[in-house]
């Protein structure tokens, strides 16, 4: 169906000022939402023997679309010829780590994911676990303050516990030296040697958070090195790769979070000026693509770890990436984000100011698009978790630049809401807006076929239900009742089992002249299934006119009685007549009428009681007539 005419008169119950106003809008231009915006971390295993079966049953019903399986700071010294990581963030300790497993694995059960691995340019590689530190016997291999140290290697431990040992471990007993060739040698041993397939593995990480290289990996990298020459390491290491595969798609740079998102350690001044980390990245990568000709970036990819306990700034967090209205409380990094310390800046929109970096010193037209591969937030309760996810979903939903989401943490909440929006979700971004956007937002998607629509509400008022009026333009609703799924008052522990077991409340709702009214508990999630059909509701002198165009009668219809249709105008006609989900029940007419119009009566005795919608499509309009059979 790509078009439709109808007439409603609506009776509203609930006063206007008291509800919020959302308002979805269907003549302006859709997008593509990136099915790699539901993603996650560390969801498979590396370790070959392992009983995987159930997990597999809950990543496969949840829709899991993209795995970034790398490891965080695990994978900065990954040896992909031994399947070893050191860990740093116990003890510098070598496991054994089979990310070929892993990536066959995945394929192997959900071939249409996307998979992200990364490669490793801090220049060293786990190469054995023979100098270990032995944690089980120290104490159990219990978590204590004393993880950091680096007692790989023959490290003496501090007993009062902090990052700093006794004795330093010696990395050369544990780590090997590591190229770039050597890193960028697994595509080869991937595609070429295990045949994996390379179209469900388009994206490499450029390593991982390398602005605190001297805190995470201090066993190689005590003092931190240049932000240029970490862009030399990187520049080796894209060129390499995209050599080796050209379809690839480069990940980078990865910062920690919002303060490194501006801030490299030691500052970086280029011919007397201050840069913002992000902003020198973007313009060196801009300098030496156009100097070899080499697309060395397409995703943008950034971490962010907030750290407020507060439901209702938790729930605001979304708005960090893009909103140039909000203040962030917790705004730091961002305070140097003109070269210089200025106090007053609050408002971080990072996406929006790298969107400008890149235009400026790459030009429109670069192609460039965002991620953000790790995330995480305090946890406080299910449904906070949920509200924040859904928000932060929505948001990246709403941006045709948003291309890869992965959040680190996983929480409660956390899978019944991936599991709503993979699984319900359309392909296409509508517009939408809401009157409280603060509270509540509206996040609807519509399939290519343009019949069938999903639409999300979160209210994230911490204590107020909220009553919303949702309007339609250019999209009339057919087929109710609507399908209603709610996330709310959800328990502390984890309830999403599989597809169908978990905690979806369903009900249904039905529009009243073409409006829906639907009421929001506070802290939820909600979707909502329409059926229907891109068009217009029309009145007064609309409605006059397409009626002495188009005519149906008689109408109610009832028994075997025969309807007549008449069209008192010329050109090319089609009319269909449609059941109530928009399927067409019976073919009238499709041909060019001459200038004395058509008139033609036919026999609906075969259908089945009930509504119909009679399309006419006339020189590139269309017009619906609603029909009851009784």
């Amino acid at each position: 169906m790509k078009g439709a005419l109808a007439i409603w008169f609506t009776v509203l119950t609930v006063p206007l000022s008291a509800q919020v106003v959302v308002k979805l809008d269907f003549s302006l231009p859709t997008h593509t939402v990136s099915p790699y915006l539901y993603g996650r971390n560390n969801s498979l295993s590396g370790y070959p023997g392992s009983d995987f079966t159930p997990e597999w049953t809950r990543l496969k019903d949840a829709k899991v679309r993209f795995f970034r399986e790398g490891g965080g700071n695990n994978s900065t010294k990954y040896n992909w010829r031994r399947k070893l990581s050191s860990h740093p963030d116990w003890y510098n300790n070598v496991y054994p780590n089979d990310w070929d497993f892993a990536a066959q694995s995945l394929q192997d059960n959900i071939p249409n994911a996307q998979g992200m691995w990364s490669f490793q340019l801090i220049g060293k590689a786990a190469k054995t676990t023979t100098a270990n530190f032995n944690d089980w016997e120290y104490n159990g291999s219990q978590w204590w303050t004393g993880v950091a140290q680096n007692l790989a290697g023959g490290g003496v431990v501090n007993p009062s516990g902090g990052a700093k040992a006794l004795v330093e471990g010696d990395p050369e007993l544990y780590l090997e030296n590591w190229t770039a060739d050597s890193t960028v040698g697994i595509l080869s041993h991937w595609f070429d040697e295990l045949l994996l397939d390379k179209n469900q593995l388009v994206y490499w990480s450029m390593d991982n958070e390398p602005e605190i290289w001297h805190g995470t990996h201090d066993d190689v990298m005590p003092v931190q090195l240049s932000a240029e020459d970490f862009m030399q390491r990187y520049f080796d290491v894209a060129k390499k790769a995209r050599a080796i595969f050209p379809g690839i798609k480069l990940v980078g740079p990865v910062p920690a979070n919002e303060w490194q998102w501006y801030n490299w350690s030691g500052g970086i001044t280029q011919n007397g000026k201050n840069y913002p980390w992000l902003e020198y990245f973007i313009k060196r990568v801009a300098e030496e693509q156009q100097a070899t000709g080499i697309r060395l970036l397409d995703v943008l990819d950034i971490h962010f770890y907030p750290s407020s306990s507060v439901a209702s700034e938790v729930v605001q967090y979304h708005r960090v990436y893009f909103d140039k209205n909000y203040i962030f409380p917790e705004a730091n990094g961002v305070k140097n984000v003109t070269g210089t310390w200025d106090n007053s800046q609050n408002k971080e929109y990072i996406f929006e100011r790298c969107k400008e970096w890149l235009d400026q010193y790459m030009g429109e037209g670069h192609g460039v698009t965002f991620g953000v591969s790790e995330t995480g937030i305090n946890f406080i309760n299910a449904s906070t978790t949920a509200v924040w996810y859904a928000s932060t979903l929505g948001e990246f939903m709403k941006h045709k630049e948003m291309e890869l989401f992965s959040p680190w943490s996983w929480q409660p909440g956390m899978w019944e809401v991936l599991h709503l929006f993979s699984a319900y979700n359309k392909n296409a971004f509508v517009s939408a807006s809401s009157s409280e956007e603060e509270f509540v937002s509206a996040y609807p998607t519509i399939n290519e076929a343009g019949d069938s629509v999903t639409l999300v509400l979160v209210n994230r008022s911490v204590s107020a239900t909220k009553s919303v009026r949702v309007s339609f333009n250019g999209f009339i609703l057919a087929g109710e009742p609507f399908q209603l799924m709610e996330l709310s008052n959800l328990p502390p522990s984890e309830t999403f089992v599989s597809h169908t077991s978990n905690a979806l409340k369903k009900s249904s709702v039905s529009a009243t002249g073409n409006v829906l009214a639907i009421s929001l508990p506070p802290m939820s999630v909600t979707s909502v299934l329409l059926k229907g059909d891109r068009g217009e509701v029309i009145t007064g002198t609309e409605e006059a006119i397409g009626h002495s165009l188009f005519q149906v009668y008689p109408n109610p219809v009832s028994g075997n009685s025969e309807l007549t249709v008449e069209i008192r105008s010329y050109g090319k006609a089609i009319v269909s007549l449609l059941d109530v989900n928009g399927k067409e029940a019976k073919s009238i007419l499709d041909r060019s009428i001459d200038n004395e119009g058509y008139k033609n009566t036919f026999t609906i005795a075969d259908l089945p009681n009930g509504i119909y919608f009679l399309r006419l499509t006339l020189n590139g309009k269309v017009y619906h007539r609603k029909i009851s059979k009784l």
